[in-house]
This record gives structure tokens, sequence and C-alpha cells, in this order.
């Protein structure tokens, strides 16, 4: 900074004049003073970098803070996820075994269902002839009760005069 300082008031050989034109009051010594020169271009960049430094700082600071509230509620959401499919899991066990076991039963109760209806269909031409008539069938219980009183009296020992 000091070399600059006392450059800004010597001149370049080049801009050394012997005599002064009649323009000028002072010999030229550059806008130095105006804009602060390499020294000041450097100040410039310097308080450039130290905001963007800061800046950065800031921005990774709350990038940080976000990063680890993130990680914290999905180390939350994974543990329940965790949990949930746990209980799912046993759950969907549980219910296969209920299946399964009634699936068994149905299958032993059909078997049943299948040989009542066996005996049902093995039975019924027995029980119900639709093939005779009502009256028919009147008369035929009365010559069965008929045939079974006279085998009673021959039995019993009774005369069949």
């Amino acid at each position: 900074k000091e070399f600059y300082a006392k450059a800004g008031e010597a001149t370049a050989f080049v801009q050394q004049q012997p005599v002064a034109p009649e323009i000028f009051d002072s010999p030229y010594k550059g806008m130095q003073s105006e804009n602060g020169g390499v020294v000041g271009m450097l100040e410039v960049i310097e308080s450039d970098f130290a905001r963007l430094e800061a800046d950065t700082k800031s921005a990774e600071v709350a990038a940080q803070k976000e990063y680890d509230t993130f990680m914290t509620d999905s180390k939350v959401d994974k543990s329940a996820k965790s949990t949930d499919i746990e209980h799912k899991t046993a759950k969907k066990q549980d219910e296969e075994q209920a299946l399964q076991v009634k699936s068994t039963d149905l299958e032993g109760t059909q078997k049943e269902l299948d040989a009542a209806l066996a005996y049902f269909d093995k039975l019924k031409p027995s029980c119900v002839d639709a093939g005779i008539s009502y009256e028919d069938r009147v008369a035929r219980r009365k010559e069965e009760i008929e045939s079974l009183q006279e085998a009673l009296r021959i039995l019993n020992g009774e005369d069949l005069a």
C-alpha cells in the first residue's frame, strides 16, 4: 500500500516533460488518487471475498440445519414405517393361518354335506314313491295292517275260521 501511495506522486519517464505545455498547470501524475489504483482494486476484491465468504458460511449453516432436520425426520419416519411393516407382517401371517384353518373346516364340512346328500338321495326313493297315488298307498297300507293282524291271531293261537 505504501509503495503505491508513493507511486501516485511520481511520474513515469514517458510522462515527464521538460517543459509543460500551456494547458497544464502541473505535471500529469495519473488518476491513481481518484480510483485507488491496484490497492483499491485489491481492497474491493477483499471486501467482495469477505462478503461472499459470509454469505457462503450462512448458507452452509442453513443447509446443515435443514439437512439435520431432514435426517431426524427421516429416522423417525423410517422407524415408524419399520414398526408398521412388522405389525402388518404379523397380521398377514395371522390372517393366512386363519384362512388355512377355515379352508380345512370348509373341506370337512363339505365332505359331511356330500355324505348327507348321498344318504338322502339313497333314502329318497324308499320314502317318497311318486309313481303310486295316495289311494293306492292307503289301500296297500290297509292290506298290510290286515295281514299283520292275521299273523298276530295265528301266533296267539286263535282259530282261522
